[in-house]
């Protein structure tokens, strides 16, 4: 009989935050397939979970690493895959040995919790009706380009930025967007966790000198409705 793959969601920052039931999944995992095993393993020993076998799954080892995952799911071994912080396969690896596990029939379970996305949709407090996640940002000319494509749309865009492309990312934004609402989250979770929400205009002075990772929500509107508004 084979084994499971369990979706398992881990802390984005603050250790706490995290479900008996995940626990509970990496207790009795067989093994426990991590992006960074040195991070997985401070997790584990804050929780006092001791003496798994753990197998590297990164973005730079992933499709090599599939096939020995999957022998071991065909062997019966039940498996726990995790990330350095959130779910799995949201801007993390994961969704290529999932999509793996679906075409062999593989069973598959997630216990969820922690996602930087799902919190900054809930924080921001605009209309999420119509989601744009794109995870991390490319760069220069392709985010601008990214940007120019979306300039007509009516949504809530959520992505990832560092603290060292932040400005010239608002920059562009408001270059193309004009100066919409935005919501920032620095560090979510974190001790030093900081929220904003104005204008594109007042975040690049706001953040123009920080630290740490940052999840963004731009609120686009049509100009038409938001002249409508004025």
């Amino acid at each position: 009989m084979a084994g499971k793959l369990t979706v398992v969601s881990t802390p984005i920052g603050n250790m706490m935050d995290i479900t008996i039931r995940a626990l509970r999944a990496l207790r009795e995992a067989d093994i426990i397939v991590a992006e960074d095993t040195r991070r997985t393993m401070k997790l584990l020993r804050f929780f006092h979970i001791t003496g798994k076998q753990m197998i590297s799954y990164g973005l730079h080892n992933q499709r090599k690493s599939i096939p020995m995952i999957i022998n071991l799911l065909d062997q019966g071994k039940n498996l726990c895959l995790v990330t350095d912080s959130g779910t799995p396969a949201v801007a993390d690896p994961g969704s290529l040995l999932i999509d793996e596990c679906w075409k062999r029939k593989i069973q598959i379970d997630i216990m969820p919790g922690p996602s930087a996305l799902t919190s900054a949709i809930a924080l921001c407090g605009f209309d999420a009706s119509r989601v744009l996640f794109v995870g991390f940002l490319p760069r220069d000319k392709r985010r601008r380009r990214l940007f120019r494509e979306l300039k007509a749309e009516n949504l809530l865009f959520i992505f990832f930025e560092s603290a060292s492309r932040i400005t010239k990312t608002l920059t562009d934004a408001l270059e193309i967007f004009g100066n919409c609402d935005i919501f920032i989250a620095r560090e979510l979770t974190k001790v030093f966790q900081h929220l904003y929400r104005g204008k594109i205009s007042d975040a690049i002075e706001v953040f123009k000198e920080t630290k740490g990772e940052l999840t963004v929500a731009i609120y686009l509107k049509r100009r038409n409705e938001i002249e409508e508004r004025a």
